[in-house]
């Protein structure tokens, strides 16, 4: 609303995001994704049809099935783990190496200007080409303090776009009017993935303080797991609902550029 009072930060809440005209909807699979049918990854079979670490013949399905083992019984306080997975996943997905030209990062800090201040927002992953962001994972860390990881989220994508607009004036290219971010959140090994829409008058409104007349809405899209109310205690360990999660980590990728 306009009348709420803005400050110069990054640690975001939904009250930033009521703040600055922004609102998350929720998508089902087919309106998020585009397509009513999400195929399963072409690659690493094992990930889909053995259950267990040790029954992984392929070393790069054994590594993400170990790591997401860790972060499925976190040491407590340690937030680690999580982030560890969700880099080894994205790596054996192919959203980043060589071949994609494309690397991956891990609490990268993103300067953020706001309020006519200079702010620092902190992603726990980001996968990054010679151009800047692609796509922003931010853990959620109730297990450690009670707070919502979505407008964090969205703060560090507005603060990702800032920065690609600023590779992009040195390249002497004119800024995006829109550009779409891709992030996830993850509660231990169970993921949410968003489209944030980032514009030019969104930026300009955060920069100065002030209320945008158009709404910046982000979609929003959990993986119809088998099990919905077991969705956290579950994770990707079960096959069926690890099959589930792939699959939209696959049809995910399009949204990555």
């Amino acid at each position: 609303m306009a009348n709420l009072v803005r400050n110069a930060k990054s640690d975001w809440t939904i009250i930033d995001l009521t703040a600055y005209n922004i609102s998350i909807i929720r998508q089902n699979a087919a309106t998020f994704f585009g397509q009513v049918s999400l195929p399963p990854p072409p690659h690493h079979p094992d990930l889909l049809n053995r259950l267990t670490a040790d029954e992984m013949a392929d070393e790069e399905s054994y590594q993400v099935v170990r790591y997401m083992d860790l972060a499925m019984d976190p040491v407590p306080g340690e937030e680690s783990a999580v982030d560890d997975f969700a880099m080894q996943l994205l790596r054996v997905m192919g959203y980043a190496g060589r071949a994609f030209g494309r690397d991956l990062r891990s609490r990268k800090d993103i300067p953020l200007f706001i309020c006519g201040e200079w702010r620092h927002a902190k992603t726990d992953v980001c996968v990054m080409d010679t151009n800047g962001y692609l796509l922003l994972v931010q853990e959620d860390k109730r297990h450690l303090e009670i707070v919502d990881p979505a407008p964090q989220l969205i703060a560090e994508a507005i603060a990702a776009v800032q920065s690609n607009n600023r590779t992009r004036d040195l390249l002497g290219v004119d800024p995006l009017d829109v550009k779409v971010m891709a992030g996830i959140t993850m509660t231990g090994t169970s993921p949410t993935l968003f489209k944030i829409p980032v514009t030019l008058e969104l930026i300009e409104a955060v920069q100065k303080g002030e209320y945008p007349a158009t709404p910046t809405v982000v979609a929003m899209h959990r993986p119809e797991v088998p099990r919905p109310a077991r969705r956290l205690n579950e994770g990707m360990r079960p096959l069926d609902s690890r099959r589930c999660i792939l699959a939209c980590f696959e049809a995910f990728k399009q949204f990555v550029n």
